[in-house]
């Protein structure tokens, strides 16, 4: 790896000469800025992206954690919701968790594809590229670790509703979300103390962690990590949801808007992580990396296809900060309370009509009967005077 850096410094210092350039660069640790010019693969799909997809996708995030993080504190600071205050603080936790992760990444999006998609053009020493990195891995596993901190925290309340009103104050979470957020920070800053590596991957406008280049020490661990962490934190969630569930006592324990929200993000988190989760762990046993698909060597048929899965996988993942706040939004008991009253009006209105139609077929019936039967009568009064 040294020798290969060196050969790069003297190409680029060949290249300044050549063209009477002075030039000061500083090289970030562990950040690599493979070129991606000769991509041989199918990327029309990522041609016809225009910047205004990144904006509305930030705008929308932005908007629905914004109206999250305020109807999470109303709800906070009333008295009636003391018992879900460690609940609210998960919620209140995982909205600012992807406003912070809008804020810190569209941005630098939004400057790629208005340079043309080049990532070079905004970034020449690659310290851009490693923050993104750290924003991406930081943001990611506090969302799938809070959401499983939500199950664990209304799995207490359900099974040992003693112990977890005497336990788990309000400080107890703070403390517990503190260090959470702490050690997913550290883990993630590991590729900048030379543990891992953040690469710069297909099509060049975002970074994230290399799952190909085993020469770089800790790199397999470190992206093997991040994958197993995510994948352990969606089945904690999906069983302890699933474990709670199981007693409609227990259930009734936790108001329905509680349990719809949790269920609610619960499904946003497998849909929009599973596919990315998995498709990093494939990559990695292939000794392959997502910046590889800008390369003549890949183009071939199941490369390519892992590629475009690899960008449509991220792009769902950056879906979730998106749609976490929304669930929370769309799943509260008041809109859930109206969608049911018109839910219960137009089944009303639907029972109403066949009611009516069906009367209206009985009275037929009726008329046709007691046609037939003046009929009949009339027609044996008939044959008794003949």
């Amino acid at each position: 790896m040294g020798a290969e850096l060196t050969e790069l410094g003297y190409l680029v210092l060949l290249k300044i000469h050549k063209r009477n350039v002075v030039v000061l660069t500083m090289l970030c640790s562990n950040v690599s800025l493979a070129p991606l010019e000769n991509n041989n693969v199918n990327d029309s799909a990522c041609r016809t992206v225009s910047v205004g997809f990144p904006i509305t996708m930030m705008v929308t995030g932005l908007v629905g954690n914004s109206l999250a993080l305020i109807l999470v504190y109303v709800s906070y600071r009333r008295k009636e919701n003391r018992r879900k205050k460690s609940f609210l603080l998960c919620i209140g936790s995982l909205a600012l968790t992807d406003l912070f992760g809008q804020l810190m990444t569209s941005p630098i999006v939004i400057s790629v594809y208005r340079a043309g998609r080049k990532w070079e053009n905004i970034d020449t020493d690659g310290c851009l590229c490693s923050f993104f990195g750290v924003c991406m891995t930081t943001f990611g596993l506090c969302a799938l670790f809070l959401a499983s901190a939500m199950a664990i925290e209304r799995a207490m309340a359900i099974t040992n509703p003693h112990w977890y009103s005497n336990h788990m104050k309000t400080s107890v979470t703070k403390q517990i979300l503190g260090v959470m957020f702490l050690l997913v920070l550290l883990f993630a800053l590991l590729p900048i103390a030379g543990v891992g590596e953040y690469q710069k991957q297909w099509p060049g406008t975002w970074c994230f962690i290399s799952t190909g280049d085993s020469k770089v020490p800790g790199n397999t661990v470190f992206a093997v990590t991040f994958a197993a962490l995510g994948i352990f934190s969606l089945l904690v969630t999906l069983s302890c949801n699933s474990g709670a569930s199981q007693s409609s006592k227990q259930w009734e324990r936790l108001t329905t808007e509680t349990v719809i929200q949790l269920m609610g993000i619960m499904c946003v988190l497998l849909i929009c992580w599973s596919p990315l989760l998995v498709l990093m762990l494939k990559m990695i046993y292939n000794q392959m990396s997502s910046h590889e698909c800008g390369l003549s060597s890949t183009a071939n048929t199941s490369r390519t296809l892992d590629c475009n899965f690899f960008l449509t996988a991220i792009r769902l993942a950056s879906l979730n900060q998106i749609l976490d706040p929304w669930v929370y939004l769309l799943l509260r008991e008041i809109l859930l309370r109206k969608f049911c009253i018109v839910a219960n009006a137009v089944s009303n209105c639907s029972t109403e009509d066949q009611k009516g139609t069906q009367t209206v077929l009985d009275a037929l019936n009726k008329q046709n009967q007691n046609g037939n039967k003046l009929g009949i009568n009339q027609t044996v009064k008939g044959e008794l005077y003949l």
